[in-house]
């Protein structure tokens, strides 16, 4: 009796009060599984000859230390010169 009571807009409204909701719950699950896994990394390895000295290799590390420091001070002194920039030096 309730169905035969309810005029076809009635059932079109209840079909798609169902579906939207199943819908937007499979988009979700089906976005949960799209590209979830880490791309490829690329690791670079320097290679050296297993008869290096300990003076080689403290030379090599002051070397790379060198560099790190030089390259924090150039981004210190970007930094630096943005606050100039920017009126931010003064207090």
């Amino acid at each position: 009796m309730f169905a035969r009571e309810r005029s076809r807009v009635q059932w079109i409204a209840a079909v798609v009060a169902v579906l939207m909701p199943i819908v937007i719950i499979a988009t979700f699950i089906k976005d949960a599984n799209t590209n979830i896994a880490p791309g490829e990394q690329i690791t670079y390895v320097d290679s050296w000859g297993a008869n290096r000295t300990d003076a080689e290799i403290k030379a090599a590390q002051q070397k790379h230390e060198a560099e790190r420091q030089a390259a924090a001070a150039e981004r210190q002194r970007q930094f630096k010169d943005l606050e100039r920039r920017f009126g931010m030096d003064e207090k």
